[in-house]
């Protein structure tokens, strides 16, 4: 598997194919899902990095923007939107500190300066001495020094430190603790809180008027991404989201979703958990998850990245008691 998996993993950059090489570096319009809910797809570009999902609110005084992705052409489109539109960017939400979702925070705030940053506290203890971001930078400066890295990787690297040496975009101006209603830009938000799941402790929205969910990494394709995770909170945070009456659910990998559809990828997920406490080979577990999936997967290519995906994931979580070592609860 072409994957960088290991201390930059997933929230830092995940190597994969995708985007094949020479295309052009830029992310997709966004398209309006339900009335003011936009989607900027992320991507997945070879030999690059991730680009989770943005999803741009529309409100009376503004623009909400929920997660921001990794690279520049993502926060130019994040941009490109706002200057179209000819409106300004109020707020950022972001679900869930790995970079794939963040990184743009600092060129979004160099535009709009005065658009404040809602998030949990988790990022704390990522950039804490000995947390998951902190201890990738050793790694990430020798092998920027090493002579045998390629200028793709060695541009990777180079946006990780970038992000690293503006680590208060990172932080948050409003510290989101609890569960509670937002008013952002004027649009009236349910705001959710996990007790752990992806990470310490994750954001997802439902925004009532339109009847969307946005769920951040509590969904993504063409797995779940376990490095930092919790899966027992996450399960429990899968049948919260379900508990709401939304018609959409927005991942923080792939395509929009409609209940049925997040009702069978939380059934997956919940299976494929199932299988890892097991005893069953990782193959097996991996080839469920893919059967169970397979809506979801549109080419054989899509369906052994995401058997390979499960595969890495079910020896990760064993190895492990059944939870990312940064995972802090059961």
């Amino acid at each position: 598997m072409t994957r960088l998996i290991g201390a930059l993993a997933c929230a830092a950059w995940i190597v994969s194919a995708g985007v094949a090489w020479g295309e052009p570096l830029q992310a997709p319009a966004a398209r309006e899902v339900a009335r003011g809910v936009y989607v900027l797809p992320g991507a997945v570009p070879v030999d690059r990095g991730l680009d989770g999902n943005t999803v741009i609110l529309s409100g009376r005084a503004g623009l909400v923007v929920v997660d921001t992705g990794r690279h520049a052409w993502h926060s130019d489109a994040i941009l490109a939107f706002a200057a179209a539109q000819r409106r300004p960017i109020v707020a950022i939400v972001n679900t869930h500190w790995h970079l794939d979702h963040t990184s743009g925070n600092r060129r979004i705030t160099a535009v709009f300066p005065q658009a404040r940053l809602y998030t949990t506290a988790a990022i704390d203890r990522a950039l804490a001495p000995g947390g998951f971001l902190e201890r990738g930078l050793a790694g990430a400066r020798a092998q920027l020094a090493d002579p045998n890295t390629s200028a793709l990787d060695r541009e990777e690297i180079e946006g990780f430190l970038a992000t690293m040496d503006a680590s208060a975009s990172l932080r948050p101006d409003v510290v989101l603790e609890r569960s509670r209603r937002l008013r952002l830009a004027g649009r009236r938000l349910d705001v959710r809180i996990t007790a752990g799941a992806v990470s310490d402790a994750d954001v997802w929205i439902y925004d009532r008027g339109s009847k969307v969910a946005i769920v951040g990494d509590l969904v993504t394709f063409p797995s779940p991404f376990f490095e930092s995770a919790c899966p027992n909170a996450w399960r429990a945070a899968l049948d919260e989201v379900w508990a709401t009456p939304f018609e959409i659910a927005i991942p923080g990998h792939g395509e929009p979703m409609s209940r049925a559809q997040f009702d069978a990828y939380r059934s997956a997920f919940n299976a494929f958990l199932d299988c890892v406490g097991g005893e069953a080979e990782a193959s097996a577990c991996a080839t469920g998850w893919v059967d169970d999936v397979a809506q979801f997967l549109d080419s054989d290519a899509a369906r052994e990245e995401a058997r390979q995906y499960a595969a890495y994931y079910v020896g990760f979580l064993r190895q492990n008691g059944g939870k990312s070592p940064d995972c802090l609860t059961r």
